[in-house]
């Protein structure tokens, strides 16, 4: 019959033994290690598909900010498509929601925030792209998907586990004669 080994000598045979220590090691490492990795591929994802909404609003509004829009009578849908087109490498024409609104004054811009509670509301938009001289706001928002929470963060601002991307141009419109 063998004799029961102590825990203290059991803890220092294992520290000197060498074999396995590797996989070991690594087994100990690895989730935390990937984890990291998924977040900031995520995060990474997540800035890029921001910076081709913005990129894409900037463009589009250009066609309200100097009359076009409003010459060729574009409504809500149309303008969406234009988003759309400037966007459509990266994100689903579908998902793709747009508000633009006119103001008398910068001071007196106000604009809706869809997130309520984490849920997605588009009640409060509106699509008037104004006239000459007029001040407009377009925002535009993209429901993108994140494909990890990992380690128990919660990257995500919307039910269903995705980020609420929104993209903004505030500024008034060139003189342009009607036709």
């Amino acid at each position: 019959m063998e004799k029961p080994v102590k825990p203290h000598r059991l803890l220092r045979h294992m520290a000197s033994c060498r074999s396995g220590g590797a996989a070991t090691e690594f087994a100990i490492v690895a989730f935390p290690f990937f984890a990291i990795v998924f977040m900031i591929i995520n995060v990474g994802l997540v800035f890029f598909a921001q910076q081709t909404l913005q990129t894409a609003t900037t463009q589009a509004a250009r066609l309200i900010m100097t009359g076009q829009a409003q010459k060729s009578n574009m409504n809500a849908a149309q303008f969406q498509q234009q988003i759309c087109a400037f966007s459509a490498t990266l994100l689903s024409c579908g998902n793709i929601y747009t508000n633009v609104q006119t103001f008398s004054s910068f001071g007196s811009v106000t604009m809706p925030n869809p997130n309520q509670n984490g849920a997605f509301n588009s009640s409060a938009f509106a699509f008037n792209i104004g006239g000459s001289g007029d001040i407009e706001v377009v925002q535009v928002f993209y429901q993108w998907p994140l494909f990890a929470n990992l380690l128990g963060t919660r990257f995500s601002n919307m039910i269903g586990g995705s980020q609420l991307l929104v993209a903004t141009a505030a500024f008034r419109n060139e003189p342009y004669l009607s036709q």
